[in-house]
């Protein structure tokens, strides 16, 4: 599975979001995400196993807990793939910067006039 097959699913993105704020245990996960999409511990379970098969978390043991954490490296993918595109936006935002500068200058003026 690639990086968009995993990201596009909602939970498993998800399941990374909990785990960009650091190493989680697996019935901690299980908990948020079972309340947030109303799916059952077992269900929870079959994401993380896809997101560790696939290099997106990995899992350690401390005595009867397996803790998750977070593995950036394939995310590298989805940033090259986007890399390509940001010529696309970065365009658009630096002409949405330059009428935001306008219209603050424009303001500024009118707000000048006013002013006795």
């Amino acid at each position: 599975m690639g990086a968009f097959d995993i990201l596009g699913e909602p939970v498993r993105r998800r399941i990374l979001e909990i785990l960009a704020d650091g190493e989680k245990a697996a019935g901690e996960v299980a908990v948020i995400v079972g309340e947030e999409f109303s799916i059952s511990q077992p269900a929870v379970s079959q994401h993380l196993r896809v997101l560790r098969e696939s290099g997106f978390a990995t899992v350690r043991t401390e005595g009867t807990r397996r803790l998750y954490a977070l593995d950036p490296t394939p995310l590298t993918e989805v940033e090259e793939w986007t890399a390509g595109l940001r010529r696309f936006w970065d365009q658009r935002l630096d002409a949405l910067g330059t009428e935001l500068a306008r219209g603050a200058r424009k303001r500024r003026t009118t707000d000048a006039r006013r002013t006795p």
